[in-house]
């Protein structure tokens, strides 16, 4: 009776890897489509589709400093940093669990800070987290990368 337990408890384990490695392959593309999302929006300066992505909670690192969702929104709303163009080389994503993704990307960004063009070379890390059946982002944290030029 024990072996027979085992060997259905097995099988059900077995039939299941195949679910969850599909399920976890949809979340990494629509990850990586929401965040290609999130670059155009950025481009176009659509600070009220940002808004509804960014979690209430959000974290924001930059070279110049760190802030929330509100100070984000503002600086895309009123052109402050105009994320012109996010040139992505290089996209990896892990799902930890239901809820929670990390992208990594490695771009060049061409951005507009101040009045001066400027294109740096960066490692992207965006967190993203499941809330209401949705996909937030609840942190951006931007990393230079050091070239040689």
């Amino acid at each position: 009776m024990m072996n027979k337990k085992r060997i259905l408890f097995v099988l059900i384990a077995f039939l299941g890897i195949p679910m969850a490695m599909a399920q976890s392959m949809d979340v990494e593309k629509d990850i990586k489509e929401l965040s290609t999302q999130k670059w155009q929006w950025m481009a176009d300066k659509n600070a009220d589709s940002l808004a509804v992505l960014f979690h209430n909670k959000a974290k924001f690192v930059h070279m110049g400093g760190t802030w929330g969702k509100d100070r984000e929104v503002d600086i895309i709303r009123g052109g402050f940093i105009h994320y012109k163009k996010a040139d992505v080389h290089e996209v990896m994503v892990e799902v930890l669990n239901d809820n929670t993704v990390i992208l990594w990307n490695q771009i060049t960004l061409l951005a507009v800070v101040g009045e001066r063009d400027v294109t740096t070379p960066f490692m992207v890390t965006e967190v993203y987290v499941k809330e209401d059946n949705s996909w937030k982002l609840a942190n951006l944290t931007f990393s230079k990368l050091m070239t040689r030029d």
